[in-house]
């Protein structure tokens, strides 16, 4: 009989030994468990606004941690070489909860304000997030997350109540082009409003030249923004050639400036990226 993991829109149904899409999380004994729990591929102290958050405790660092894995598959991705691993493509440590919340109370003399999950799809590892981030508030600590927003309403909204700031990838705005990333635009837009209820929330977009970056497209997506809060920051990025995508030249950087201008004209904070 096969198990469903129920954490993301793909439902996958495995069987045992079987690992999902997401190449995080596996069926062991009959249940889903995730293969990437405590299991880190890349830890640094990170400005704030490197997430990118600009208007959450700016000037400030935060200890950034990733793992493996990802239920996307785009073609574009900067840490292609972690959220397409799964747990035997990648060097890992382990880090228990309890470690990652006593080397983050370490870093507040520093500067440093709490822990970020991100590099590779956070929530593949919900459960690691999860008790992770509620000892990091026992101690009096942040959580961000920085997330591709691919998650299912009943998990999400668990977790929300331990998340301080979010930055939510929000990779168009046409359920075209989702699909041709392995994800679906109306459960991004769900996961959007629902954190934007409990938490602050920033979103960027990586504009791909051809493919999500029309002015129609842009304005369409920064007025759904506004609909739920014109002071949502958004941050439009400037794609570089990578992954499987080293044929494309990069966005024109007066293409990102126009966009970033029609954006303005129903956001209160938009923000451009690697200009």
């Amino acid at each position: 009989m096969k198990a469903l993991c129920e954490l993301c829109f793909h439902h996958c149904a495995l069987d045992e030994g079987q690992t999902g899409l997401c190449r995080a999380r596996a069926c062991q004994d009959g249940k889903i468990v995730s293969l990437n729990y405590g299991k880190l591929t890349s830890l640094a102290l990170d400005p704030i606004e490197k997430k990118p958050l600009r208007r959450f405790h700016p000037g400030s660092l935060i200890l950034s941690v990733g793992s493996f894995g990802c239920n996307m598959r785009c073609p574009f991705c900067q840490n292609h070489e972690i959220s397409m691993a799964g747990d035997s493509g990648i060097p890992t440590v382990e880090v228990s909860p309890e470690q990652l919340a006593a080397q983050a109370a370490e870093l507040v003399p520093h500067g440093s304000i709490g822990v970020a999950y991100t590099y590779n799809e956070p929530l593949t590892g919900y459960e690691y997030v999860r008790d992770c981030a509620a000892l990091v508030h026992e101690q009096g600590m942040v959580n961000v997350l920085v997330t591709n927003g691919t998650v299912e309403e009943e998990p999400w909204r668990a977790l929300l109540p331990l998340v301080d700031a979010a930055n939510i990838d929000l990779k168009g705005f046409t359920p075209s082009w989702y699909r041709r990333l392995g994800g679906d635009l109306e459960t991004v837009k769900r996961s959007i409003v629902l954190a934007a209820e409990r938490c602050h929330v920033e979103v960027t977009t990586l504009l791909i030249p051809g493919e999500n970056d029309s002015e129609e497209e842009i304005r369409e997506l920064a007025r759904w923004l506004a609909s739920i809060s014109p002071e949502i920051p958004l941050h439009l990025s400037r794609f570089f050639p990578q992954y499987q995508m080293v044929d494309r030249l990069p966005t024109p950087v007066e293409q990102v400036y126009r966009l970033s201008e029609a954006a303005q004209e129903y956001l209160s904070h938009v923000y451009t990226g690697n200009c």
